[in-house]
C-alpha cells in the first residue's frame, strides 16, 4: 500500500442504486463495470475505503484559517475589501451576510462527508453487502482510525455550529432530505466520546504508515472533547496518556513546520497533504490533494535570486501587531509565527528581494508557519502545496494537560507547572523565562505557541473570554457559533442558530 499521504487523495465513487418494480431486470453491470454490491469483497477494498474517509479532512484546512481570522490573532487581508469575501465578513463580524457564507457552507459539507463515508464503512464492518465476512490482519485497527475520523468530524461540526444533525447508523441518501433536526451538543459530544473511546480500545500506538492515526492520537481528540466540555477530570489523565508517550519538543520552534519537520517526534495528528497528482480543477479548489491554506497566506509578488526560497501568494490570514507584540523579546516563537518581510530583505541583501505591500488590511506580517515555498507545489501551484496540517502537537497536549490539572477537582498543581515550563523552556532555550501557572498564564501561551494554528477563537470561546478580547464587534448573542448555512435551513428546514 502506498504511504497515505500520497493514497489519500483517492475519492472512492459508489453508485447507489433504488429498486423499482417496472425494472426488475435491470443489471447495473450493463451501465458500470463495478457496482457498490462488487465492493467490500477484499482486504484491499476495505483498507482503500479506509482511506477513501481520511480525504474530507483535507477539505477542511478552512476551519485552521477561520479559527484565527475570527479572533484578535489574524485579519483577513487581501487585495481589497471584496476579496475572499467570505473571509471578509468573518473578520467584519457581519453577521448579516455569514448565514450565506459559502466558506462555512463548504466546511459544514465536507465535514458531512466525512460522517457519510465513515458511517457507510463502519456500517459494513462486520459482513459486507452480500453478508459476508471479510476478514484480514489489522481490521479492529484499521475500524479504529475510522471511528477517530468520525469522530474528528463530529468536533469540528459541534464546535462550529453547535447543535448539529447527528446520524451514525448510515450514509445519507435522497429520502432523508427534509426530515433532518439538530441533536443537543451534549448528544452529539455524547456520540464523539463513545467513538473516540472504542477508537483507543484497538488503535495501536504506533502508525503502520506515516499520517496513520494512532492511539496517541485519539488520547489527545479525547482529551480536547474533554476540554471543551470542562470535564477536567476526565481530561487530566486522558492527556498524561500523551504526555508520557513517545513524543518531545524540538528545539528549533521553525523546524517544526518545514517540509522535513512533517510528522515528526512532535506531531501527534497532522493532515497530510500531496501534489503526487497535479490538480488544476479551480471548480474544486478545496478539494484538491493540496492544502489550499497554504497559498493565502503568500506574501504578494515576492521575488528574488534563485535561493531565495519563498513562493508569493495572496496575502490573506494576515498575523496581526497585537499577536506580535505579545511575544515576550527572546521568544523564538514569534519569529517562526509571524514573518515581517520587510525585515527579512533587509537582513538579506544578497537574495534581493523584492514584494509587493499587502494592499488590505496590511499588518506588515505574513503567516510564517505556512508561508508557500518553493518545490513544495506541482500542476495547477496555488492547490498543489504538501505543507501537513499540523492539527495537534504535542506542546498543544502539555498545554491542555496543564490546563485540565488546574481547573479539576483533583489535579496536580505540580504536574501544570512542570508542562508549562517545558512549553517555555523550549520557547527560550533556557529556564530564566518561567512564569506561575496560573490558569490565565496558561490561556495566554496557547495564544503564544498555536498562534496562526486556528486554535484561538474556539480557545477564547471555551474559556469565556471571547467578549472581552474581542470587543464591542464581537456578538454575545451567537455564544460563539456561527450559523447553520442559509441552504442547509432552505434545503432541511433546521432551525438557526441565536444572532443571526
Amino acid at each position: 500500500m502506498k504511504n497515505i499521504k500520497n493514497s489519500i487523495g483517492l475519492i472512492i465513487m459508489l453508485s447507489i442504486f433504488v429498486g423499482c418494480s417496472d425494472v426488475i431486470e435491470f443489471d447495473p453491470h450493463d451501465e458500470y463495470a463495478v457496482t457498490e454490491i462488487d465492493y467490500l469483497q477484499t482486504a484491499s477494498d476495505y483498507q482503500t475505503m479506509a482511506v477513501s474517509c481520511y480525504t474530507p479532512s483535507q477539505w477542511l484546512n478552512g476551519i485552521m484559517v477561520i479559527g484565527d481570522i475570527a479572533s484578535d490573532n489574524s485579519v483577513a487581508g487581501g487585495e481589497n475589501a471584496s476579496d475572499v469575501l467570505t473571509l471578509q465578513n468573518i473578520d467584519d463580524y457581519d453577521y448579516q451576510l455569514l448565514a450565506n457564507n459559502s466558506t462555512l457552507e463548504d466546511l459544514w459539507k465536507s465535514a458531512y462527508e466525512g460522517v457519510n463515508r465513515t458511517n457507510y464503512l463502519l456500517k459494513y464492518k462486520d459482513v459486507n453487502l452480500l453478508g459476508n465476512t471479510v476478514s484480514f490482519d489489522g481490521k479492529e485497527a484499521l475500524f479504529g482510525e475510522v471511528l477517530f475520523l468520525r469522530a474528528y468530524y463530529y468536533f469540528n461540526l459541534t464546535r462550529m455550529f453547535g447543535d448539529v444533525v447527528l446520524f451514525t447508523d448510515r450514509k445519507l441518501g435522497i429520502a432523508d432530505f427534509g426530515g433532518f433536526e439538530r441533536a443537543p451538543q451534549a448528544d452529539v459530544y455524547a456520540q464523539i466520546e463513545t467513538d473516540l473511546l472504542d477508537a483507543i480500545e484497538v488503535l495501536s500506538p504506533t502508525a503502520t504508515q506515516k499520517g496513520r492515526i494512532t492511539k496517541y492520537a485519539a488520547q489527545a481528540l479525547l482529551g480536547k472533547v474533554y476540554l471543551y466540555q470542562e470535564k477536567f477530570d476526565l481530561a487530566a489523565p486522558m492527556l498524561e496518556n500523551v504526555v508520557n508517550g513517545p513524543f518531545s519538543l524540538v528545539s528549533n520552534f521553525d523546524d517544526i513546520f518545514l517540509l522535513e519537520g512533517e510528522n515528526g517526534p512532535e506531531s501527534v495528528y497532522e493532515i497530510q497533504y500531496s501534489n503526487g497528482s497535479p490538480y488544476y480543477n479551480w471548480g474544486g479548489q478545496t478539494r484538491g490533494q493540496g492544502n489550499y491554506a497554504v497559498q493565502q497566506c503568500g506574501v504578494r509578488g515576492i521575488n528574488g535570486s534563485a535561493d531565495m526560497p519563498y513562493n508569493s501568494g495572496w496575502s490573506t490570514n494576515l498575523p496581526t501587531q497585537d499577536l506580535a507584540a505579545a511575544y515576550e523579546e527572546g521568544d523564538q516563537r514569534k519569529d517562526a509565527t509571524c514573518f515581517d518581510v520587510a525585515a527579512y530583505a533587509a537582513n538579506n541583501p544578497s537574495l534581493n528581494v523584492t514584494y509587493q505591500v499587502a494592499p488590505y488590511k496590511n499588518t506588515d506580517l505574513y503567516n510564517k508557519k505556512y508561508l508557500p515555498r518553493k518545490g513544495q507545489t506541482s500542476g495547477q501551484i496555488e492547490l498543489n502545496y504538501e505543507n501537513n496540517q499540523r492539527i495537534i502537537r504535542y506542546a498543544d497536549v502539555l498545554l491542555m494537560a496543564a490546563e485540565a490539572n488546574l481547573r479539576g477537582s483533583s489535579g496536580s498543581a505540580a504536574k501544570a507547572q512542570t508542562y508549562l515550563d517545558l512549553v517555555r523552556d523550549r520557547a527560550f532555550g533556557d529556564v530564566d523565562h518561567r512564569v506561575p501557572a496560573t490558569v490565565q498564564a496558561i490561556w495566554d501561551e496557547r495564544r503564544l505557541e498555536l498562534g496562526m494554528e486556528g486554535d484561538r477563537f474556539f480557545d477564547l470561546v471555551r474559556t469565556g473570554q471571547a467578549s472581552s478580547v474581542l470587543g464591542s464587534g464581537y456578538s454575545t448573542a451567537t455564544k460563539g457559533l456561527f450559523p447553520i448555512p442559509q441552504r442547509e435551513i432552505d434545503i432541511s428546514g433546521l432551525s438557526q442558530n441565536e444572532g443571526y
